[in-house]
């Protein structure tokens, strides 16, 4: 249970308010946060509504979600122009499903450190594996996708497209969609979303 003078001092925050506002921003629904986050939507109304106060961890689980660091939920209005540099070695990488069997790619993410991005931008290695490993998935908003190396097949909806390097794509991200290396050499790709 926290104090009077904790709970007044987080409250000046409005962390809470902040979350919901990211999320109607972006048109998605708290199960979908969850999905995304790991966190359970009832924890993520708690946040929302001012009942719950999140740790760093969980706050920074919802801020790498809606494409802002920790510092936007504690600062006031931006006094300097935004500008990130992410060094190669300094790259968050986010795995396709942690823990839940063979990955077909994993995301590292090149624009982390820049607060309120209008898109995030990632670096994409896929790997071989089985095509009936390969799982769809979904998400609000358009995607485009640039092959850096080798040969990747790129499925939406029904549709499968084979794309080898210096190839591009651009889709609606809401329809289901895969990615799977077709070729036996490296595959990389830079990715893009925007919501």
């Amino acid at each position: 249970m926290l104090s009077t003078t904790l709970q007044q001092g987080l409250e000046r925050y409005s962390i809470g308010p902040t979350v919901r506002a990211l999320r109607l921003r972006k048109k998605i629904g708290l199960v979908e946060l969850g999905r995304h986050t790991g966190l359970s939507p009832a924890l993520l109304s708690k946040i929302e509504r001012g009942r719950l106060f999140p740790t760093l961890p969980t706050l920074l689980r919802i801020a790498l979600v809606f494409g802002v660091d920790l510092h936007y939920f504690f600062k006031g209005p931006r006094e300097t122009p935004v500008l990130a540099v992410v060094r190669r070695k300094d790259r968050v990488c986010l795995p396709e499903r942690p823990g839940r069997g063979p990955m077909s790619y994993v995301f590292a993410s090149l624009d982390f450190a820049a607060t309120e991005r209008k898109f995030n931008a990632y670096y994409a290695e896929f790997r071989r594996i089985p095509a009936d490993a390969v799982r769809p998935h979904e998400h609000s908003g358009v995607e485009f996708l640039y092959v850096v190396r080798g040969t990747l097949q790129v499925q939406v909806g029904a549709e499968a497209r084979v794309l080898r390097a210096g190839d591009s794509m651009y889709f609606d991200s809401t329809v289901p969609h895969s990615y799977r290396r077709a070729g036996a050499g490296a595959c990389t790709a830079i990715v893009v979303t925007a919501a």
